[in-house]
């Protein structure tokens, strides 16, 4: 409700004739080259989830699996879910433990906040009217990336973790027997993370997911830079970047589902801070979350709904079933 009032509240702001007036005078054909760009975005995270599940011609399988963890991604906070949903599908699709899909979505969101920072704090001295943020956005980034380190890498430190958030169970009207097949099946389940990370983690193959992952993210910058084209507009390459980056930490720490609301109002305000009319700038940030989040939300959709019998059972077996070993 907050993301929709959010959306209403820049739509009024800005104007819907104005913003049709503005839409009319796009090139259409642009903005397709936007949604390509985005969907190639996807097929790069896709190979790099199936080079980390050692599955990497399984193009199909993968891209499937990585649109489905997206959607997911999109509509929970912080998208907490994409990595839970990705490796509930990686189980019934590319037939891994839940372990396995678990480590690679902890690993992926790692390199993500590697890439970030080092884009952000870098373009901060680049573009100075955005110093402070950008380096603020920075190290948020960086803060991030220790805590996955903490759970992906640290056996101690990611069980210490869990127990502090375990503690909190036996406050909640749930029963002593599911309590402890919680504690049970998320503890063995954090060991068995840890170890096939560590076994994944050879020199070689971070360095092949570091490529894949700054390729994903100077794509997604490309697509954004299409949709100025798209309307005309001029703009650095390097205020791109910081741009996209920054809406996307904001949408982060907003808690909202996927940032909806949040990136679009901060795409808005950070385009208007390098010279963008209001109404040009708010556009361009819907038409971008049209060719990116939309699109892949109703793929995820379309992919989720084939598959939602299996994925429901997987993740009603995994917390709940008593009787179940699965890892």
């Amino acid at each position: 409700m907050v993301s929709i009032l959010l959306l209403a509240l820049l739509i009024i702001w800005i104007g819907p004739h104005q913003m049709w007036d503005v839409i009319i005078n796009a090139n259409i054909w642009l903005i397709l080259l936007a949604v390509s760009i985005h969907l190639f975005v996807v097929w790069i995270r896709s190979l790099r989830w199936g080079y980390i599940i050692k599955q990497p011609w399984e193009f199909k399988k993968n891209f499937i699996v990585k649109t489905i963890g997206l959607f997911a991604g999109n509509f929970t906070p912080m998208r907490t879910g994409g990595e839970v949903l990705s490796a509930v599908a990686g189980k019934k699709i590319n037939q891994i433990t839940l372990s396995e899909g678990l480590s690679a979505g902890l690993t992926e969101r790692f390199f993500d906040s590697i890439i970030v920072a080092v884009l952000l704090i870098t373009c901060a001295f680049l573009i100075p009217k955005v110093k402070l943020i950008a380096i603020l956005g920075g190290l948020v980034s960086l803060g991030l990336l220790l805590l996955i380190y903490l759970i992906n890498w640290r056996e101690d430190t990611s069980l210490w973790i869990y127990n502090r958030v375990h503690y909190i169970f036996r406050f909640l009207p749930l029963s002593e027997e599911l309590v402890e097949n919680f504690y049970h099946k998320f503890t063995v389940g954090l060991k068995s993370i840890v170890e096939y990370t560590r076994l994944f983690s050879s020199l070689k193959n971070l360095l092949i997911v570091l490529l894949l992952t700054t390729g994903s993210w100077i794509f997604e910058c490309v697509r954004l830079y299409v949709v100025f084209m798209a309307f005309d507009v001029k703009i650095s390459f390097l205020a791109i970047i910081i741009i996209f980056l920054l809406a996307n930490i904001i949408g982060i720490l907003s808690i909202l589902p996927g940032g909806i609301g949040s990136i679009e109002l901060s795409l808005t305000g950070l385009f208007m801070l390098f010279g963008v009319p209001s109404a040009l700038g708010g556009t361009i940030a819907m038409v971008d979350r049209l060719a990116s989040f939309w699109i892949i939300t109703a793929l995820g959709i379309i992919f989720s709904a084939y598959y939602a019998r299996d994925i429901l059972y997987e993740i009603k077996n995994y917390t709940i079933g008593l009787k179940s070993s699965e890892k």
